[in-house]
């Protein structure tokens, strides 16, 4: 029998990972947070992969309290993920990392936007499990082309997002919306997110070559809702990076201000 995956995280998204490994034919053991994950790691030191399906907010949280026994076994698959997520842990060997291109919401099924990319060294599990779910994905080969696709989702999460802020007043609801009618606002904003993500992994960025990957997936995907309830907090945790790293992002700030903060 092959030693079990851990899933930390039992939400919408880990589920899917549950099922696809499950079909796959691994033995999934859940974590939540009332598990002692120091205890299991004593009666399960080596397990086939530690997937830590938390939400961003919780990442950093949970990723100070994984098992020595088990850091070399990692993967990740949080939205806004960047490098320097996993970086300041010293692990023996890089996470196994996914950007994840499919969608999970309550009482529906997972529905697929484009194939995810995987890396790390144990992207190949990853994506037989997930193609026993018909889920499609591509395996990243270099940790900068990995850097540019996480990137790249943020700029299309966080672009949409802020975006839809705005323009859910004028009816218009789609990212397909969004690029078709205020296509000038979504790039200011998207720059802005840009400046932002240059500063967090210290590495600059073919800004067109980001853009037109965002709208490759509005075309994949042209109904999709610009605005989810995490839209402000996204704003806000976007500004809090950018007055750490003294960035002007004007567009950002004025979207604060006059969808945000004018009301609480």
């Amino acid at each position: 029998m092959q030693n079990p995956v851990i899933v930390i995280g039992i939400g919408e998204m880990a589920s899917v990972f549950t099922r696809a490994l499950l079909r796959f034919g691994l033995p999934v053991y859940p974590v939540n947070r009332k598990t002692d994950m120091q205890a299991l790691a004593e009666n399960i030191p080596e397990p086939s992969l530690v997937l830590v399906g938390v939400g961003e907010n919780a990442l950093q949280s949970v990723l100070s309290e994984i098992p020595a026994a088990w850091l070399s076994r990692l993967a990740l698959l949080q939205n806004e993920l960047l490098p320097r997520d996993w970086k300041n842990l010293n692990l023996p060997q890089p996470p196994t990392v996914i950007s994840v291109w499919f969608e999970k919401k309550k009482g529906m099924d997972y529905k697929v936007l484009v194939p995810s990319p995987v890396y790390g060294p144990r992207a190949s599990l990853l994506i037989n499990a997930l193609a026993s779910l018909d889920i499609p994905t591509w395996e990243v080969t270099s940790e900068k082309e990995l850097e540019f696709q996480l990137v790249g989702k943020n700029v299309y999460i966080l672009t949409t997002n802020i975006t839809g802020l705005v323009i859910c007043h004028f009816k218009a609801e789609s990212v397909k919306d969004m690029w078709a009618d205020y296509p000038d606002l979504a790039r200011e904003v998207a720059h802005d997110v840009i400046d932002i993500q240059e500063w967090l992994t210290a590495h600059r960025f073919d800004r067109e070559k980001l853009i037109d990957g965002m709208v490759d997936v509005i075309k994949s995907d042209p109904t999709h809702k610009c605005m989810g309830r995490s839209a402000p907090t996204r704003l806000r945790r976007a500004l809090q990076q950018a007055d750490e790293a003294g960035l002007a992002v004007p567009r950002l700030r004025e979207i604060y201000r006059n969808e945000v903060e004018s009301e609480i």
